[in-house]
């Protein structure tokens, strides 16, 4: 492609509005354009990016027996009513009426359109298992894009769905599709962790997302510093062993802390350890009160709270909502006399020798207080967030946090969307059975946000070959000298024919233009026809390095093919 017959409007200045690297430098090259708020258009550049990235997905989908269709982004609300997600899904489904008054919804996931589709069509096992994906744009309702294509309203994603007569069979899928989860990121040349996961509105309860490691990442991962074991912060499993103080049982008694609430306030009053009090908050689980305790070094989370007590909705009780319940402000809630809210107490709790918590009386404290002598637990559990520096749950190493965005993330749905929905097949005896399902996902434009943090330097993006939009940038210097007009339209049509993906600056603009634009596509080789053409020499360049050749015209194809087949391999 000629510059000057395409669409790449580059920007000199920062975009005001632009937070992040990746972000900054996408508009900057002309990928994108903003449209409105989480909303973009993908101009030429960045378009052949979101194209190559779509291919290596589908290589690596096919690879494994997936297969490929498309569904509709607007979908009836009836579907979405069977599987009971209509009204769980929350305010980022994007639901309209037709013009029959008939509801809708633009999709941001496909279980209910896959589930209907295959319930409707097959009957028996014999067509099983079978592994559907799609490419498609999704629809969120974000309540604040941010970060450019990674959070947005509007997205590209693949989205596979595979369909099982058996646990066994979708075990088998299921790690067939972290393995090409594996290769696709791999082929994209990124740093990332496959980490153990919540499924939250999707559903299912065997989880992993892949993240690539970054310090924009809006997630944390927890990982060993001595094995392969990864886990987002809300799934990390806490396997300390906590040891009981040999220590005599004191009175209970209560002190005034005044207006002393919190835990640094009370243990600096008290001129005692956050390791000897006990952290007291009220959660609201599926419309019941439930009282949760941690250790006050520690912080409760509240997906493993949902996850041990199977429950739909776990949310915080507002301070209001607390004080009805107990009679006094948040600080100063406690398990002690308790016996009309169940309280359940994360493992560490148990193991509190004459501690401090809340008495439920303003500006009151208990002193002394030891569990199961003072109050009742109903039921204890793994209930904290994992700390770095906490033994890792596999037993080697020590964990250490690292933030990390979501690119990727595969489910074991089971029988979720399958029972709600009655997606039966016939078994061999002639038996009805409920199919078993798994959800796989990848974020395409989210892709362009990753490897744009993790690979863009001081002066514009760095693209791998294998998704770069050009392979190769031309750039003629001065366009109204005879020789370098004709040798580096020469260089281009030679190495168009060779089937490389070459842009060619023909443009009528400064060197130091040219230059600066090229830098920021992030296009793998420049080569620059020069002063030297008439030397027969020209300059060729490696954007990742930054390493210089000066290259015989005679000799340049064969250069290229050297450097272009090492950098595919890297």
């Amino acid at each position: 492609m000629k510059q000057s017959n395409t669409f790449i409007p580059t920007l000199r200045e920062l975009p005001a509005d632009a937070e992040i690297k990746s972000h900054q430098l996408l508009l900057r090259a002309g990928f994108i354009r903003q449209v409105a708020s989480g909303i973009y258009s993908y101009l030429p550049l960045g378009k052949k990016v979101l194209q190559k990235i779509e291919n290596i997905v589908r290589e690596e989908m096919e690879q494994i027996g997936a297969v490929e269709l498309l569904m509709p982004a607007l979908q009836p609300a009836e579907l979405w009513q069977e599987s009971g997600r209509w009204f769980s899904y929350g305010p980022d489904l994007m639901r309209m009426n037709d013009r029959h008054d008939r509801p809708f919804a633009l999709g941001p996931t496909h279980e209910e359109v896959i589930t209907s589709l295959i319930r409707d069509e097959i009957k028996s096992y014999k067509r099983l298992p079978l592994t559907l994906f799609q490419i498609q744009t999704k629809f969120r309702d974000e309540k604040r894009p941010r970060y450019g294509l990674l959070r947005g309203r509007e997205f590209v994603m693949k989205d596979a769905y595979s369909f099982h007569t058996s646990k066994e069979s979708l075990d088998e899928t299921y790690e067939k599709m972290v393995q090409a989860y594996t290769n696709i990121f791999t082929r994209l040349g990124l740093n990332f962790r496959a980490v153990i996961a919540d499924s939250g509105s999707i559903g299912g309860k065997d989880t992993h997302e892949f993240m690539v490691l970054s310090e924009i990442g809006e997630d944390t991962i927890a990982y060993s510093d001595a094995s392969d074991y990864a886990a987002n912060i809300e799934m990390a499993e806490v396997v300390t062993q906590y040891k009981k103080r040999d220590e005599t049982l004191k009175d209970l008694k209560k002190v005034n802390t005044g207006e002393y609430k919190t835990i640094e306030e009370v243990v600096n009053f008290l001129q005692i350890s956050p390791e000897d009090t006990i952290k007291s908050l009220l959660f609201n689980v599926d419309g019941e009160n439930v009282l949760v305790l941690v250790r006050g070094d520690h912080e409760v989370n509240d997906v493993k709270v949902k996850n041990l007590l199977n429950a739909s909705i776990v949310e915080l009780a507002s301070p209001e909502q607390t004080e009805e319940v107990f009679g006094c402000k948040i600080g100063n809630i406690g398990p002690v006399g308790v016996n009309h809210v169940k309280i359940i107490a994360d493992h560490a709790v148990k193991y509190v020798v004459n501690g401090v918590c809340g008495a439920n009386e303003a500006e009151q404290h208990y002193v002394n207080v030891n569990p199961d002598r003072d109050f009742t637990v109903e039921q204890y559990a793994d209930l904290r967030f994992i700390k770095e520096g906490d033994p890792s749950p596999d037993g080697k190493g020590k964990i250490v946090f690292a933030k990390g965005i979501e690119v990727g993330h595969v489910f074991k749905l089971g029988t979720r969307y399958s029972e709600a929905m009655n997606a039966v097949f016939l078994d061999e005896n002639g038996r009805s059975q409920t199919m078993i399902m798994g959800c796989y996902g990848i974020g395409i434009s989210r892709l362009i946000t990753a490897v744009s943090e993790q690979m863009a330097d001081e002066k514009g993006l760095v693209w791998p070959m294998s998704i770069a939009p050009y392979h190769v940038h031309i750039i003629i210097v001065n366009t109204k000298d005879e020789t370098q007009w004709k040798q580096g339209n020469m260089i281009y049509e030679t190495l168009k024919k060779q089937r490389y993906e070459v842009l060619l600056d023909d443009r009528h603009e400064r060197a130091g233009v040219k230059f600066a634009d090229s830098d920021l596509f992030g296009i793998p080789v420049r080569i620059v026809v020069g002063k030297k053409i008439n030397e027969g020499i020209v300059e060729l360049k490696i954007r990742k390095t930054g390493e210089t050749l000066e290259i015989p015209v005679d000799q340049l194809q064969e250069e290229l093919d050297k450097l272009l087949s090492h950098l595919k391999g890297e």
